[in-house]
Parts: C-alpha cells; structure tokens; sequence
C-alpha cells in the first residue's frame, strides 16, 4: 500500500491510543482498530507510520507488526497461544547439555546454571538436566507453574513473548525478560552460547552471522515492545 496521509495522530479509544491516518481509524489485518495500551507504544507505532515514504515495509514497522499480532490472533485465541508459549518449557533450551565434563558442558553450566536458579526461586521449581538431546520430561508441577506465570502476561506481552520464546528456545530465558530479571544483551548471548562455541572452535561463517544478526534484531524488536508497555519511562 502506498501512502497517502499527511498527518498520523492519536486519539482516545475504549482500547487505549488508537491511530488515526488524517483522523480516520486505522485497522489491523482483520478490520480491528489499531490501539494501543500504553503511550510509549502509541508513540513508536505513531513514528512508524510517520516514517513512510512511499509504499508501506512491513519489516520497518515492528512495532505495528508485534500490535496486530496481538489484537488480531493472541487476542482472539488467548488459552492457545499461552499454550503454545508455556510448551517451551517442556524442552527448554537450557536444560539440555554436553556432559558435565566437557568443556562446552562446562561453559554450559557457568552460563544457564544461574538462569535456572533465578527460575527455580521465582517460581519454586524444579528442572531435570539432561546431557545429550533425547527428551526427558519435567515434573508436571514445574510445567504447571510456568504455565501459571505465562497465563498472568497480558495479550500485548505474549505477542512478545512468543516471539522471544520461538528465537531463544527457552521459556526461562523468556520469562526472565519479561520480568525484567535480566539484560537482553546478556539473554540473547545465553540463547546463542552453543552457535558462538562453535564459531569459537571453527570460526566464523558470514552466512552464520548473518543469520545470527537477522534473529537477533527480531529479538531486540520484541525486547522493546515490551519494554514500550510498560508505563515509566
């Protein structure tokens, strides 16, 4: 779509800031109206729209991307997306390791070790570790838990959180940003420590890092939106 507005405003709405285009509403992808909780948001979903030259870039516009996810799909099936994010939790990256006496199972435990005590103290938890990648459960009341603490996320932050927990492949780590228990530099290196191990024994590859650069701006992308729903500044 190419753009044809001059002016992008906000104006109140029974669902927050909602986005006006030369004062008529915008609409998600499924005709529902653009609003957003928090000021913060309306503001950078505002800069967005207001950055378009010519024809709108879905990829520039993160932000909106991450508003009408939540709007039109986690809003409409909620239970099904905490579902979905809470399963990480059933294979969670961190709890699958080289053996204890290798190296990289070393820097394994030196790294995630710490992520998981946070864990098992915010939610009274247990995590079984396992060396190698053959599945092994986790006690059902961990799973339950964690369930518990996805579900208490508001609609807006699971759209982050879903998308945190897809790149990362650990619910721990997500939960940890999401609770602002951690530096999203530092997450994103732990969600990353076996790519950068092995680069560290092979060295780098440039399609490898750019790849690794792709995920981590989506990363970052979600990071922020859930850093832009929260009220202080």
């Amino acid at each position: 779509m190419r753009r044809f507005w001059k002016e992008v405003s906000l104006e109140p709405s029974t669902f927050g800031h909602a986005v006006r285009l030369d004062g008529r509403a915008v609409n998600t992808p499924t005709r529902n109206e653009l609003a957003l909780p928090t000021k913060r948001l309306a503001d950078a979903v505002i800069a967005e729209w207001e950055a378009v030259e010519k024809t709108i870039d879905p990829m520039l516009m993160p932000m909106t991307g991450f508003a009408n996810a939540a709007i039109d799909h986690i809003g409409a099936d909620r239970d099904g997306f905490v579902t979905a994010i809470a399963a990480y939790g059933e294979n969670d990256l961190l709890c699958y390791r080289a053996a204890a006496d290798e190296p990289l199972g070393t820097r394994q435990a030196a790294v995630w070790d710490p992520w998981l005590d946070c864990a098992r103290a915010r939610y009274d938890v247990s995590f079984v570790i396992v060396e190698g990648i053959m599945h092994q459960p986790q006690p059902e009341a961990t799973l339950a838990k964690l369930r518990a603490a996805v579900a208490a996320r508001g609609t807006f932050e699971l759209a982050a959180m879903a998308k945190l927990a897809h790149l990362s492949g650990s619910l721990v780590l997500t939960l940890a940003l999401v609770e602002r228990a951690g530096e999203a530099d530092e997450v994103w290196n732990a969600a990353c420590l076996d790519e950068i191990w092995q680069e560290e024994l092979w060295g780098a590859d440039h399609w490898a890092d750019k790849n690794r650069a792709d995920r981590r701006a989506e990363f970052m992308a979600a990071v922020r939106f859930l850093e832009l729903l929260s009220t202080s500044t």
